[in-house]
C-alpha cells in the first residue's frame, strides 16, 4: 500500500476540528475518521 503524501492542514481546519473535541459531541476516534486525521493529531490540535 503506497503511502498517502504528506497533507499540510489550515489553521482554520485545524481550528474547526480541535473546537469539534472540546464540544465533547463525539469521541476522538469518531471526529479523527469523520475528519480524516489521527486522532494524536487532534490531541496536539485541542493542546
Amino acid at each position: 500500500m503506497p503511502r498517502r503524501p504528506r497533507r499540510n492542514h489550515t489553521p482554520a481546519f485545524k481550528a474547526k476540528v480541535a473546537l469539534a473535541a472540546v464540544k465533547g459531541e463525539k469521541t476522538l476516534a469518531e471526529l479523527a475518521q469523520a475528519f480524516d486525521v489521527h486522532a494524536n493529531q487532534i490531541t496536539a490540535w485541542k493542546a
